[in-house]
């Protein structure tokens, strides 16, 4: 009989499409056993030698969002905290931007999040920010960041929808042994939550959680498509930035001879041939951010910007304060003219600005039992009602949905290849 070797057990996870390359699993088993790559494909990977372990790789499994995704556990819910069946607990919903006209400028939609990492570190309520800028070595990515003053948060301003292993070196965070605030996608805090079950440094230092309601990032084939459509070559690159400097603010890309930028729409609709995703952030069930303190979202009815408003729009965030950690510090933010605060909403309102988010808060228990039927890994999941969603659908919705996920999975729409490293290191 054939074993199952420790990276065959990796890889599986890989091949399945539930990998978002966040890195953890290279901090988990070491960079002697394992090192987060860029692929061929343009994806960032975990490369594994022959060092790893099964006890590693079940560690692994415990944390990685592509195995195992949480939201906030309801023993912690704190006395006036509400519980929204799709948008999760929530103590407030609120519509913010940025006090200051540069932050709101530079930040992706209103710059809440960035200005609440600039108030973190001025008011000293944290050492440093743990978070993400543009990537150094590859233009499209992201690479984990460290921020200690506010040029280094503003450096770092602007929505990364690119691979980013954000969680390779977290533990670097946590050996400083000083008290910081980690902003990353709501499935890097999940993966960062489950990881501090065996590490207390986690809950003993990361004094907060703040997240973008995420839409997803964008897949290699989807970055291939816009370059090559306008002729850019990937090797050219010498800056890329997704967005920001507006709402949602333009695409710019940059090579030594030539800089352009693009709207939101020419990366995202039409004119990249629609909404490019990996299969992880397909079957995702939790892209709103239930474990953060804060979620902070764009603002557009439907989900979409009007093209012609984008040119001119400031930004305003619509926030979910989830947690009383997460209200004083908001409340202590406006208090202090960090935030402009403009009105409170509700979690219905949240649906309107984010109906993709609800309607896949409502696929995804039917989309599990679909990777089960054609044997896929299927991620565990803590304390984010899937079951309760999907009594409330009709039998139809659920088998639809199920039989469309089985039928792409058999068909190999979710599969990726065993990570081989291009030539370029990151």
């Amino acid at each position: 009989m054939t074993q199952t070797t420790p990276s065959d057990r990796l890889y599986k996870i890989v091949t399945d499409g539930l990998c978002i390359g966040c890195g953890l699993c290279e901090d988990i088993a070491g960079t002697a056993a394992i090192q987060m790559v860029e692929t061929e494909q343009h994806s960032l990977r975990p490369l594994a030698s022959d060092a790893l372990t099964h006890e590693a790789v079940d560690e692994i499994y415990r944390c990685c969002p592509g195995t195992h995704v949480i939201g906030a556990d309801p023993a912690t819910r704190e006395d006036g905290t509400k519980l929204d069946n799709v948008w999760g607990p929530w103590r407030r919903a609120t519509y913010a931007h940025a006090a200051d006209p540069a932050t709101r400028f530079e930040g992706a939609t209103g710059g809440v999040l960035t200005a609440l990492g600039e108030f973190l570190l001025e008011s000293k309520r944290v050492a440093f920010l743990y978070h993400v800028k543009p990537s150094e070595a590859e233009p499209t990515f992201g690479q984990r960041h460290i921020s200690t003053t506010k040029a280094d948060v503003q450096a770092a301003a602007g929505s990364r929808y690119g691979p980013t292993a954000m969680l390779a070196g977290f533990t670097e965070a946590l050996e400083r042994g000083e008290p910081f605030a980690f902003i990353g996608k709501p499935c890097d805090i999940s993966a960062a939550k489950l990881f501090g079950r065996k590490d207390v440094r986690v809950g003993a230092l990361v004094k907060y959680w703040l997240t973008p309601v995420c839409g997803g990032y964008m897949p290699p084939e989807g970055m291939e498509e816009f370059l090559s459509a306008r002729d850019f070559s990937r090797e050219d690159l010498t800056a890329f930035r997704y967005r920001g400097r507006g709402c949602p603010g333009p695409t710019s890309v940059a090579t030594a001879e030539r800089s352009e930028d693009y709207t939101y729409l020419d990366v995202w609709g039409d004119g990249n041939g629609g909404w490019h995703l990996p299969w992880r952030c397909k079957v995702c069930p939790d892209g709103i951010g239930e474990a953060a303190d804060i979620a902070a979202s764009d603002t557009w009815i439907g989900g979409s910007p009007n093209a012609a408003d984008s040119e001119t729009d400031p930004g305003t965030n619509a926030l979910v304060v989830r947690t009383k950690a997460g209200q004083e510090l908001y409340e202590a933010a406006v208090a202090a003219g960090a935030l402009t605060e403009k009105w409170d909403i509700t979690p219905d309102m949240m649906s309107v600005y984010q109906t993709h988010q609800m309607q896949k808060k409502y696929n995804v228990w039917a989309r599990f039992q679909g990777l089960a039927d054609a044997g896929s890994i299927v991620p565990e999941t803590e304390w984010l009602r899937l079951d309760e969603r999907a009594d409330e659908m009709p039998e139809a919705f659920i088998e639809g949905q199920r039989s469309a996920t089985r039928d792409r999975v058999r068909a190999g729409r979710n599969n990726e290849p065993v990570p081989r490293p291009f030539r370029k290191s990151l």
